[in-house]
This record gives C-alpha cells, structure tokens and sequence, in this order.
C-alpha cells in the first residue's frame, strides 16, 4: 500500500491538480486500511498452506499408515492390547523426558500458555520430538486423535512464521494471532472444516470470550489449510454420512434434556482430569514410568471392552471409524454407555499421565454415544444420529467451553446441517451447566477489560528493574533482621545462583517462633510457586494474572532463562496509567511496595 501512494506521489509532482485528489485518494485509503488489514493477505495465506502440508503429512502418516496397521492387530489378536501400548507410552516417555525441556507441556495446552504468558513465543528446537511422541502415542492406541498435534504443530508454524515474516510490516503482538491462526488452521485442515478452523481459533484462548483480533488472519489461515489438505486428500466431510434431514418440535426439548446430562458427565470428567493430571504431574517419578503406568491402564481399558463386546468398535487410538460407526447405525444402548464410559477413562489414563494429544475426539465420541443411547433408551426415536450429534456437540461445548465450535464442527464434520438447532440447543444447555470446568487448565477467563492507553503496552514499559530478592541460603532472622527491616515490602523473590526458585512473605515469620529463625533456611519457608510473566506479555494478562492471586499480588518479569529482569505489582500498573492520563481517579500505592 505505501508503494501506491509513493507512485502517486512521484506523478503529483509533475501535475498539481492530479496531486490534490491524490492527497484525497491518500485519506480514503488510509481510513479503509486503519487496521493494516493488508498484511495478512500475505502472511495469513502462507501460514494456512504451511500448516496444510504439515497436516496433510501427519495425516498420512499416523491414520494412514502407523493406525490403519495397528488398528487390525488389536481386533484380532487382543493379547496385543496391553504391551503395544506400554511400548508406546514408554517411547512417548523416553521423548518428552530426554528431547524436551519440559515434558509436562505441550500440544494446545502449549498453544494457549504460550498467547498469555510469552506473547506467542514456542520454543522450536523440541518441535519435532514433540510430534513424534504424538505419533508414539495416538499410533499406539492412546485415547486421543490428531486435533493435539495439528493445533501444536499449527501454532508453532505461526510463531515461527513470525520471526521470518516481520519486515512486512509485523509488529510485536501480531506473534500471538500468527499463533492462535496456525492453531486454528491446524484444525481445519485436521477435520477438513474451515469454519470450524476459524471459530476454534477465536474460542481457545478463552471461557467466556473471543480473540477478536485474530478474526482475518485466522479466518484466511482456515481456508488456505483446508484448501491445500483437500486438494491432495479430499474435500468430503470426515464423518460424513446419510442421515435425519429434519426434526421435530419435541426433539429440541429433549436435545435441551440431553444437552443438560452430557454437560453434567462433562463437568465430572473434566474436573477429575484436572485434578488427576495434577496429581500425576507433581508424582515423585520418572516422566517415563508415569507413561507405562499410563500405558498399562489405557490398554486393561480397550481390553475389557473388547472381551465384552466383540467387534470393530474399541474405545483406543483416534477412533474416527468408530465415530462413523456411532453415527451411521444403532448398537445397543448398554454397549454405547460402557463405551462412552471406558474411552473417557482411557482418555484420563492416556493424557492425564502425559500422553501427547488433546482430547477433542475422545469427547466428540463419548457425547455421541451417550446421545444415540438417550434416544434408544428415553426418547424411543429412530433418528439415533441427531441426538448423537447433538449429544458430541453438547461434550465439546461444556469440556473445551467452545459451544461455538462445538455446533460448527458437527455440521462440518458429518454433513448433518439439519442438526444446527437441535445442537445449539444442546450445546447451550451444556455450556451453562457445566460452569467454569474445562479440560484446558490454561483457557482463561477474559474478565478484565481492555484500559484505555494500555492497547499494545508491554509489561517491560511498567514494571520495576531494581528487585530485592532474598538470598536462597540465607537464614529466617538474616531475612527478618535484613531485607525485610530494610524495606518494608510485603513480598519478595527468593533467587539461587541468579535465578528465582520461589516467593516469601513477611507473614511467614510468624509461622516460626523466633527461637527457630536461626535454623529454617529461606529455601524452606519459600512458596515454590512462582507467579511469572514474560517481559514481553502485554498488561492486560499481568493484570489478569494478578486478579487471580490470593494474596501475594506481585509477578516476576523473567527471561526464558529463568533470570528475574523486574517486578509488577498492581500498584506499579495504576502508576502507570495515572502518567498516561488515562485514569486519574485511580490512585497506586507507595513506590516500591511488593503487594
């Protein structure tokens, strides 16, 4: 666009008049193209074609190749089951424990930590590990699919994009939609749904929100994934199928009914996996024993199943078949319950030990069974696959809090277009129901509003470089008769050969009787939680992370090394906006409280 108004400008020199109405042309331009919309017509494209090959590659790879053999030897040989998967998970173990700097972080998990805390920033040197325990671990049957690695693989594509994008005009924050972007045309290309893509792009950051700002880049970044997965693959629906073409009155009340069961079991599963992932996360064991742990269950899983219910159906691996089968022809309600009910348990086994995916399928598929058997068991109607869809569109609104998406990736997926009502309906139900619970322990709530006069601001433009930090082997009285008489402040960063391993309060002096001090190391008494944040995370998430916080009200600004550049309080971000004038009713606190 500057090089039209330069051309023009070079032609006025030699015509007055004609530069007069470019001066005008010049306004009308400037006006339209406010938003530096242009660039993502370039950048937007390339980084939906880059993820699409990837996909397309994945794709091949895991479903085409690794499950479509697996798949067969499990059915007939059941004794299989079990050590496949422990030799998976235990190369998925040996991946993450040994190729990546943390073996606790990664697929969309990764994604959205990485656009709150490191303004889109992912670490590329464990890329490919990361997919290849992927394939190690949905390729050996893990209860998840390929949505995990395509959202990873998508947004890392994105982030990285951005470091070789930036001389066409990228600024700092664009990393962030580069990231959501790829995230969101990783998924499309995955499930062969654009808009799918597009609406999960804007729904993953957040519970209760959009990502506005991501709309063009990830809406052209959806299409141009899907369009070049299609054009080596196919364009038909994943799941598409002949089904219902209309429903009836009665059946919104009862996809409402429905609706309100799944968003229940929803908000049960996703808190356990919650709090199960947490247990397994802080287990005092190597990351590759928690993975044959979480091997051997997953298999005892599809093994119990398939001793009970012989057939092609087996709740492990990515189990598109087994969605066709769901939607395509009735089976048993007992049978569809005990599915539905062992593949959200392998789910927690497979993922909640660390297994590398998401669970975007295992749910999809444990809400359609639990709908197909609703409608054989209370509803007494042959139109099974509404209410399966309304069921899997009801699952993933109340597990990923993405009603939205949820409705958009039914019709896409399964060609059920006439199932739209019926599955907001149900979607909607589940979404409230199921309240604040979500499978991402990182999707935020998006409950501060955007400041005027800190749009763009780094958290580096407001916090404070001169921190008092508090020596780790120093000695509770050194702390009391030191640091903490010296200054005063409420809070302080405990540092260790330069870097931080926690945070201490003054109130931790009255939890020892003074007789003690002299024997309790800082390192003892410390909180090892340490609430951090990346220099160049933007204020609105600083101010959100310190909402969250019961009492230490204090960030540390920390470099990917884990050295401390600076400190945020909320006082320091009112101070901030009383110079910028756009608050003066709002007052900070002292200078230099830690609050």
């Amino acid at each position: 666009m500057g090089a039209i108004f330069r051309v023009f400008d070079t032609i006025g020199l030699k015509y007055p008049l004609l530069r007069r109405y470019a001066a005008i042309f010049h306004a009308d331009l400037s006006a339209t193209y406010s938003r530096d919309v242009q660039k993502w017509l370039l950048v937007a494209p390339i980084i939906g074609v880059a993820v699409g090959l990837l996909i397309t590659l994945l794709t091949k790879v895991l479903l085409d190749t690794v499950w479509v053999a697996v798949l067969p030897i499990y059915l007939a040989h059941h004794w299989t089951i079990i050590p496949g998967l422990v030799v998976g998970f235990y190369l998925t173990g040996l991946i993450m424990q040994y190729r990546t700097p943390d073996p606790n972080e990664h697929s969309s998990e990764e994604i959205i930590r990485s656009y709150h805390e490191r303004q889109g920033d992912i670490d590329m040197q464990s890329f490919w590990w990361k997919l290849l325990a992927a394939v190690t671990t949905v390729g050996s049957g893990g209860s998840a699919a390929l949505e995990g690695p395509s959202i990873y693989s998508g947004g890392a594509i994105g982030s990285w994009l951005w470091t070789k994008l930036e001389r066409f005009g990228l600024e700092p924050h664009d990393r962030r939609l580069m990231l959501i972007s790829g995230a969101g045309a990783g998924m499309a290309a995955v499930f062969r749904a654009p808009l799918t893509g597009l609406v999960f792009a804007l729904e993953m950051p957040y519970k209760d929100d959009l990502a506005h700002e991501a709309l063009l880049p990830s809406l052209i970044a959806s299409v141009f994934s899907y369009a070049t997965l299609a054009s080596i693959l196919t364009a038909q629906p994943l799941f598409g199928f002949v089904g219902s073409t209309s429903f009836r009155t009665p059946d919104l009340f009862w996809s409402a009914l429905l609706g309100i069961i799944c968003g229940l079991v929803a908000m049960v599963f996703t808190i356990t996996f919650r709090k199960f992932r947490s247990f397994v996360v802080h287990a005092p064991l190597p990351h590759t024993r928690k993975l044959v742990i979480g091997g051997l269950l997953t298999g005892v899983c599809g093994l119990i199943f398939v001793i009970a219910y012989p057939g092609n159906l087996i709740p492990l691996g990515p189990n598109y078949e087994a969605v066709r089968q769901v939607l395509s022809r009735p089976h048993p309600s007992g049978e569809l319950l005990v599915f539905a009910f062992l593949k959200l348990v392998a789910t927690l086994f497979s993922l909640g030990v660390g297994g590398v995916s998401a669970m975007f399928v295992p749910l999809f598929l444990a809400g359609g069974a639990i709908g197909s058997a609703f409608a054989q068991s209370i509803v007494h109607t042959s139109s099974f696959d509404l209410y399966a869809a309304v069921g899997m569109a009801s699952f993933i609104a109340a597990g990923y809090k993405a009603p939205l998406t949820a409705v958009v990736f039914v019709a896409e997926t399964t060609g059920g277009h006439s199932f739209i009502i019926p599955s907001l309906i149900g979607a909607a139900c589940a979404y409230a129901i199921s309240g604040e619970a979500s499978a991402s322990g990182d999707q935020r709530l998006h409950e501060m509003v955007k400041l005027y006069g800190f749009a763009g601001v780094a958290v580096h433009e407001v916090m404070r470089s001169s921190v008092v930090t508090v020596d780790a082997n120093a000695t509770i009285r050194e702390f009391a008769d030191s640091i903490a008489a010296l200054h005063g402040h409420v809070n302080y960063p405990v540092a260790e050969n330069g870097k931080a391993i926690g945070t201490i309060s003054v109130a931790v002096l009255g939890r020892f009787t003074p007789d003690r001090w002299d024997s309790i190391r800082v390192r003892d008494a410390a909180s090892r939680n340490i609430p951090a944040i990346a220099a160049s995370a933007d204020v609105a998430e600083a101010l959100r992370m310190l909402a969250r916080q019961d009492s230490q009200r204090i960030l540390l600004v920390m470099s990917a090394a884990g050295e401390i550049e600076g400190i945020v309080t909320g006082g320091d971000i009112l101070r901030s906006l009383q110079t910028r004038g756009a608050a003066s009713n709002h007052h900070g606190g002292e200078p230099g409280d830690h609050e």
